[in-house]
């Protein structure tokens, strides 16, 4: 796996030798989120969370085209040390932007978000871009209930963007309230739904 786009184009990312622990994301569909990304201006200056980021490919994907923080939260040990071998990785191209922070968190993304308060993004400010790629098992309940989590706490900015990825033979998410889904995507087997306030 490579990242697409960007100022760091072509760099390599790390994924679990056996391929089992994670679902990547196909180009075709980053490329879809990412234009959708900036032609609503969410990507520049972004201060990223990625959630449930098994190889922290969108994560990574977002710093390449000038996000200026990330911090990943898996909860498997061994993805989180290929996030954390990547992310190594970027630190040593000519491309690299000491200002940017890049943080791993091994924790479930439920428990991140209610620790919220304690678990500052690496800017210190609250999250503008935040990405929720939950497994396909997730039930859609779970994920209304964890998106309601995100936006009540202080884990996002009012302006922020919200990109739920999911199976698309699931039940679509709703958006909490005084939130909305801005546009939804159907790209083969993945749906994505952008969430904005409203």
């Amino acid at each position: 796996m490579r990242i697409i786009a960007g100022r760091f184009k072509g760099a390599e990312i790390k994924v679990p030798k056996d391929g089992k622990t994670t679902r990547p994301t196909t180009d075709r569909t980053k490329e879809a989120i990412f234009s959708r990304l900036k032609s609503v201006g969410a990507i520049a200056g972004a201060d990223v969370l990625d959630l449930f980021a098994g190889t922290g490919a969108l994560g990574f994907e977002a710093l390449s085209r000038g996000a200026r923080s990330l911090v990943a939260v898996e909860a498997s040990s061994r993805v989180a040390s290929c996030i954390k071998s990547t992310a190594g990785g970027l630190c040593r191209l000519p491309g690299w932007d000491p200002s940017v922070k890049v943080k791993v968190v091994k924790a479930r993304a439920e428990k991140f978000v209610s620790a919220a308060p304690s678990d500052k993004p690496v800017s210190g400010s609250p999250y503008s871009l935040v990405f929720m790629d939950p497994p396909y098992a997730m039930d859609t309940e779970e994920c209304n209930i964890l998106l309601k989590d995100i936006v009540t706490g202080p884990v996002v900015t009012d302006g922020a963007v919200i990109v739920v990825e999911r199976s698309a033979r699931s039940e679509a998410v709703s958006a909490p309230a005084g939130w909305e889904i801005t546009m939804s995507r159907k790209y083969g087997e993945t749906a994505v739904d952008y969430i904005g306030h409203s």
